[in-house]
């Protein structure tokens, strides 16, 4: 296959280049093209004359119409909806609440590190877990 004959971008009527074409076959490549655009625009055109005439382009904006509707009345439903939310004060409270869990939080944090950190005292208690310890220590080793 020549370099020619695989150059499809560039080809006219039955395969051959533009570049191998004469002019009048190139001028006949011109005419079948404008006939295919012509064909095609009457298909197109005959098509949309049997889509109106089965009022699927009205039913069509029909739904658009109310799917408008419904987003217009959800948007109005949601902006009454925050508005009230605001006007009893549940998002003031929400953080307030929030803030005092937070303080809270910190508060037992603290306790709990305080807490772990404090060093046993001398004392039984700390002479038993010793000895329990190496009891395990000498165990492990037989």
């Amino acid at each position: 296959m020549s370099a020619a004959e695989s150059n499809t971008s560039a080809t006219g009527t039955g395969g051959t280049s533009v570049i191998d074409m004469t002019p009048e076959q190139t001028a006949e490549a011109i005419k079948n093209i404008a006939k295919n655009i012509r064909e095609s625009s009457n298909k197109i055109r005959e098509a949309v004359r049997t889509i109106h005439k089965s009022g699927a382009i009205d039913e069509v904006i029909e739904a658009i119409r109310e799917a408008t509707v419904a987003a217009r009345d959800t948007a109005k439903e949601v902006n009454d909806v925050a508005k009230d939310v605001k006007n009893r004060g549940v998002v003031r409270e929400t953080i307030n609440t929030a803030e005092e869990i937070n303080i809270s939080a910190h508060d037992t944090a603290q306790t709990v590190k305080k807490t772990v950190s404090k060093k046993p005292k001398p004392g039984r208690d700390n002479k038993n877990i010793k000895r329990s310890t190496k009891t395990r220590k000498s165990k492990s080793r037989k």
